[in-house]
C-alpha cells in the first residue's frame, strides 16, 4: 500500500468504507476514547473540523478499547456519547486495536510511516496523525497534543 487512500476500513454499521473517498483531502486520523482523561479533545477536535472541513479537512475517528478498557462495548454507546457530550459531526467509524497481533491494517501503515519518540507502537489514546491530500502520512502526534497545538500545521496544507 503506497497512501492512506489505499486502505479500506469498517463503519459503525459494519460496512466498508474506501479511505479513496477522501482522496485530495487532508485527514487528521485518530484513535480516540470516551471514557479516557484525553476525551475532552474531542471538543477541540470537533472545533479544528468547523474550521476547516470546508477547505476541505476531514477528521476520522476511530475508537480504541485497548488502553484500560476506556471505550464503550456498544459502538452505537460511543457515537452517541461523542455527539451529545462534544457535539462530534465528524466520522467515527467501528473500534479498532491500534496494536497488536489484531491491529487494524490503516494502524500498521501509519505507525511505519511516523513512528513515536520511542518506538512505533500506540502508547495510549487520541494519538493522531495528520495527512496531506495525497494521502501521505506527515505527523505524528502524542495524545497528549492538544487538537488546538496542530492546527498550524493543518493551516499550512491549504
Amino acid at each position: 500500500m503506497s497512501t492512506v487512500y489505499d486502505f479500506n476500513v469498517k463503519m459503525t454499521n459494519g460496512k466498508e468504507k474506501s479511505l479513496n473517498d477522501y482522496n485530495g483531502k487532508p485527514l487528521l486520523i485518530v484513535n480516540t476514547a470516551s471514557k479516557c482523561g484525553l476525551t475532552p479533545q474531542f471538543k477541540g477536535l470537533q472545533e479544528l473540523y468547523d474550521n476547516y472541513k470546508e477547505q476541505g479537512l476531514e477528521i476520522l475517528g476511530f475508537p480504541c478499547d485497548q488502553f484500560n478498557n476506556q471505550e464503550y462495548a456498544n459502538i452505537d454507546e460511543t457515537t452517541q456519547f461523542c455527539q451529545l457530550n462534544y457535539g462530534v459531526t465528524f466520522p467515527i467509524f467501528a473500534k479498532v486495536d491500534v496494536n497488536g497481533e489484531n491491529e487494524d491494517p490503516l494502524f500498521t501503515y501509519l505507525k511505519e510511516q511516523k513512528k513515536g519518540m520511542l518506538s512505533k507502537k500506540i502508547k495510549w489514546n487520541f494519538t493522531k496523525f495528520l495527512v496531506d491530500q495525497e494521502g501521505k502520512v506527515i505527523e505524528r502526534y502524542s495524545p497528549t497534543t492538544e487538537p488546538s497545538k496542530i492546527e498550524n500545521d493543518i493551516k499550512e496544507l491549504f
